[in-house]
């Protein structure tokens, strides 16, 4: 028996957590009109061809140039006319796009970074590399010498030497194992013990401990789920089905130590440096948001490792006594918290990356303290996500940074293009601060005011221009 058309589900979820088998079946009904729509992330946006579709709404601006052309090139590909609306957030990105649509319009979606060379990149493309061909002696692979590699690959016995050669020995194709989208491979598979624990999905190993901890509500094909267990060291969380009129969101902390600093400008009141950093990230607890209401019912707590990584960052950091007076340490830190946000969204529209690609902390550059900020207050964290509870007028140093680190391993080439860009970052970071319509700030630009205060983005700006002033003077 076949189904009623009406019956029939007319729209879809993907996304490139849903298993092979779903995604192939919902492109087949796409490209066979059984769907009338489908809701996606990123992951449709390259290598598929729907050419039926006539219509492409993007909630949000992508990130990049190309990645929106990309994503409204899904609609008309055999149809004469299509349509494609951006709808911006109120996020400082996107009303940057929204306000300043020159910049879209006159800017080349060819331009992008790279950085072959993170260690894990390399040795992932030395691997397919030697599966072709053997490597001999001395020979170079990019700017690299790879002698190290090549031995560290024997001892894994992944290549065996033969006289001055390096052969491929293992028995896989190493080209399975590389990702186009994630960095590290250990991916969590997410089991459904409803249906005999059948995978339903795969989360990849840096979002795991914020979407699939123990408690959490897991959204797969616009179904709820509820995580019963987190097995962690098997990579596996078992969940059940559920309706429930919240969904939950985890509280992250992170915290950094600079391991070696490779570039430094110094001016009257600002250093502004870039280099590696030793990055920990603790995932204390989580909340319930109602939905719709976006109202916080509570929280839970979660019980997981710490995320250690060894990564490359950006920062700068101002002397307390060069700052405008008559600020109290709580007020600066509540002005550094704006300016990191609206930063951080500026410097992923230069770096032409995701949100996600690049994150952000606000701290001393000592790394003594970190600081976050809630309904409940202003907090502080030691550099190793351990919750202190001191107040701003009795920390041992105040020197406050932001710091904008690579949340990839090794990191991919986004902090030296950041320092390189610093003054034009800050400048642009002051114009759309000030050319927010709020009064006292709000998601547009330094974030919510309910959690920094209803005087975080005049004084944001006292600092801003105190800083700018600075570089055009230097």
């Amino acid at each position: 028996m076949h189904k009623h058309p009406a019956d029939r589900v007319k729209v879809r979820g993907y996304r490139g957590g849903y298993l092979p088998k779903t995604r192939r079946e919902i492109e087949r009904e796409l490209r066979e009109g059984e769907l009338l729509g489908v809701v996606s992330t990123n992951a449709l946006e390259l290598g598929i061809d729907i050419g039926s579709l006539e219509a492409c709404i993007l909630v949000g601006y992508p990130g990049s140039v190309a990645s929106t052309w990309q994503q409204m090139g899904r609609a008309g590909r055999r149809t004469g006319r299509s349509v494609a609306i951006l709808i911006a957030r109120n996020i400082p990105l996107d009303q940057f796009i929204i306000t300043h649509p020159e910049y879209f319009f006159g800017l080349s979606p060819e331009h992008g970074l790279i950085h072959p060379d993170n260690l894990q990149i390399l040795v992932s493309h030395v691997k397919c590399a030697a599966f072709e061909l053997p490597f001999r002696e001395d020979e170079k692979f990019g700017g690299e010498n790879l002698s190290e590699i090549l031995d560290f690959l024997v001892e894994k016995r992944m290549l065996c030497k033969s006289g001055n050669s390096w052969h491929w020995s293992d028995e896989s194709y190493p080209a399975d194992s590389v990702s186009l989208r994630h960095v590290a491979d250990e991916n969590f598979l997410v089991l459904n013990s409803d249906d005999a624990n059948r995978a339903i999905a795969e989360v990849d190993f840096d979002s795991a401990p914020e979407l699939i901890h123990k408690d959490a509500i897991y959204m797969c094909e616009g179904r709820q789920y509820y995580v019963d267990t987190l097995d962690y060291q098997r990579r596996k969380a078992y969940v059940h089905e559920v309706k429930i009129d919240h969904y939950t969101e985890a509280i992250t902390y992170s915290g950094l130590r600079v391991l070696k600093i490779d570039e430094t400008k110094v001016d009257s009141c600002m250093t502004v440096e870039d280099g590696e950093v030793h990055l920990v990230k603790k995932f204390p607890g989580f909340k319930k948001i109602k939905l719709y209401t976006h109202e916080n019912l509570g929280y839970g707590k979660i019980d997981l490792p710490l995320h250690e990584l060894h990564t490359t960052s950006y920062w700068f950091s101002a002397a307390e006594q060069r700052l405008p007076e008559g600020l109290t340490r709580s007020e600066i830190i509540y002005a550094f918290l704006g300016i990191a946000y609206a930063l951080h969204s500026l410097a992923t529209l230069l770096l032409m990356c995701d949100v996600g690609d690049i994150g952000r902390s606000v701290g001393d550059r000592s790394a003594g303290w970190f600081a976050k900020a809630g309904r409940e207050g202003l907090g502080f964290y030691s550099s190793s996500g351990e919750t202190e509870m001191e107040k701003a007028e009795q920390l041992a140093t105040f020197e406050p940074t932001v710091f904008l680190y690579d949340n990839y391993p090794g990191g991919v080439g986004f902090s030296e293009v950041l320092f390189s860009n610093h003054a034009r970052l800050l400048r642009e970071t002051q114009q759309l601060i000030a050319a927010c319509s709020c009064r006292n700030g709000c998601p547009s630009c330094v974030g919510p005011v309910d959690e920094l205060g209803k005087s975080t983005k005049r004084h944001a700006l006292e600092i801003l221009a105190t800083l700018t002033a600075r570089e055009r003077v230097s």
